[in-house]
């Protein structure tokens, strides 16, 4: 009998033991848009530097697989360089814009095309101008770089330049770095491709005549643009450390990292 209640104690302790573990794991775990990795690394950095303990995940895995991830519980915060669709919020998701992006057009630094308007960008993605000299570049084809289909990027860029459905990708890769890699690899290649997260490796053309800067992009002059935002589920709270990163996304301080990232912080 005494060692059948030592058994017992002995378990009881391991099982508080595992439970006190578990209340004391402080993590952050975010999941979705690849073209937010500048801006979420640099803030997921700066909050675990000033918070013991603390540690912050991140999977670049495309808006719509972060989307569903937050959706299906498998992590804290969602990222999605798109607004919301209106099936995704009426399934109990919302979101929470912290910034601003512009999606730079990029090219190859060896291309002389310095500026396109949307309606020449739009008839290059839809394959009606399939060769640079029709627009003032060299006699090349011109190969055109793209998203997956679940990216926000992607679905930002189409929604703009209204070529939803209708771009004749040469390549559609699974990162906004592989795009620049690629772009970059390719003298008759043209791109698309967060603003935040642009190299010197690529030229960004300007479009209608309007750089993609901080100025331009919040008073929306410059026309290919969306959100970078959180997404949370309504009906489930925050733990306590995620509830605390995402307030840290919207403060001052957290502005201040998004700004510095490259990006435009929401007001």
């Amino acid at each position: 009998m005494k060692k059948l209640i030592s058994l017992l104690v002995v378990m009881i302790l391991i099982s508080v033991s595992i439970i006190g573990c578990a209340k004391n794991e402080k993590i952050v775990s975010t999941d979705g848009s690849t073209s937010m990795e500048k801006v979420i690394g640099s803030l997921g950095e700066s909050f675990e530097s000033e918070h013991q303990g603390v540690s912050f995940t991140y999977n670049p895995t495309g808006s719509g697989t972060g989307i569903t991830a937050v959706s299906e519980g498998r992590c804290d915060i969602g990222l999605s360089s798109r607004n919301l669709k209106s099936e995704e919020i009426s399934k109990g998701l919302v979101e929470t814009v912290i910034a601003y992006d512009g999606i730079a057009v990029i090219v190859n630094p060896k291309n002389p095309i310095e500026n396109l308007d949307l309606e020449t960008i739009a008839k290059i993605f839809k394959g009606e101008i399939i060769n640079w000299k029709e627009i003032g570049g060299y006699d090349s084809e011109i190969v055109l770089i793209g998203r997956e289909a679940n990216s926000g990027t992607r679905d930002g860029f189409e929604s703009i330049t209204k070529t939803v459905n209708e771009c004749q990708y040469r390549q559609e890769l699974t990162a906004t770095g592989d795009v620049i890699t690629t772009v970059a690899n390719n003298p008759n290649a043209i791109g698309y491709a967060s603003v935040a997260s642009i190299k010197d490796s690529v030229k960004a053309i300007t479009v209608n005549g309007v750089v993609a800067n901080e100025e331009s992009i919040k008073d929306g002059t410059y026309q290919i643009q969306r959100p970078f935002v959180l997404v949370t589920k309504a009906d489930v709270k925050l733990s306590q450390t995620a509830q605390e990163f995402y307030d840290f996304c919207l403060s001052e301080q957290g502005k201040a990292i998004i700004r510095k990232a490259g990006a435009v912080p929401a007001d």
